[in-house]
């Protein structure tokens, strides 16, 4: 096997998803020599379908590369997915039937909460994530590593202009609604089943100032305890799933329109 900084993604599902989105940037699967089992025999046939070639190997070496991770015996060598331009944002956008859930991080620079939002993302069916180039952290290793397979199915965008790439989403009709603890509306009261880009901020700062100026709506997470904010990957998380619910139900249980809502944005 070679290749430029390769990485490992683990587990028979995370495998799995790499062979059968995207095969041709998986170098090799591993698999444990010792199980035969009917699973680790369909990543095999999918390996040989791709025409990735499949290595047998001991359990010990799988644990050392997996780094307590549970690897379920399989693991794949990829390359590290390249970030897409922003071009690639409409051509992604003309070709999603249902209607829109895009999700934006303005300036995450730690690669483990990159990696954590990207699989939530995938988890949550959203068509891309957009970040800024500069002051955020990128698609490196370790935050492919911690995506699990999803920084290869879920398209990460960086755009140089965060302000203008939101103004171009919203001229589509898609609606932006971001996350700060100081907004009046909770966000368990807002219609998330449109088009709707949500945009989270990073560690420590949140939303930067023109980031929340252009949104359409603010919207906070209710903290009911001693903690003054979430992990924006956990907060992520809830954003995400609470649109999925609203969206598989097909209407907003509260009855309360983000639309009809007042423009709590921030001057």
């Amino acid at each position: 096997m070679s290749s430029n900084n390769p990485i490992p993604i683990v587990g028979i599902h995370s495998v799995r998803a790499a062979l059968q989105h995207g095969g041709e940037g998986v170098l090799e699967v591993w698999l444990e020599n010792r199980r035969r089992d009917r699973r680790l025999a369909e990543v095999a046939e999918l390996a040989y379908q791709a025409g990735v070639a499949v290595r047998r190997v001991m359990r010990d070496e799988l644990n050392g590369v997996a780094e307590g991770v549970n690897h379920q015996g399989a693991l794949a060598w990829v390359h590290t997915p390249a970030a897409r331009g922003e071009a690639a944002l409409g051509t992604i956008l003309d070709h999603t039937q249902d209607p829109p859930l895009l999700l934006i991080l303005d300036g995450v620079q730690d690669p483990h909460n990159l990696g954590a939002c990207l699989r939530t993302a995938d988890a949550a069916g959203v068509q891309a994530l957009i970040a800024p180039k500069d002051k955020a952290v990128g698609l490196t290793a370790v935050a492919c590593k911690v995506a699990s397979g999803a920084a290869r199915t879920v398209p990460y965008v960086q755009v140089t202009n965060l302000a203008r790439t939101i103004a171009s989403l919203k001229e589509r009709g898609i609606w932006l609604i971001g996350t700060t603890a100081e907004a009046g509306t909770d966000l368990f009261e807002t219609d998330l089943t449109g088009p709707l880009a949500l945009a989270l901020g990073g560690e420590g700062k949140g939303l930067r100032r023109l980031t929340r100026e252009h949104c359409d709506l603010l919207v906070r997470l209710p903290m009911l305890g001693t903690v003054e904010s979430l992990n924006v990957s956990v907060a992520t998380g809830i954003c995400l799933y609470e649109a999925l619910r609203q969206r598989q139900d097909g209407l907003n249980h509260t009855g309360v329109s983000s639309k009809k809502t007042t423009n709590l944005r921030e001057n």
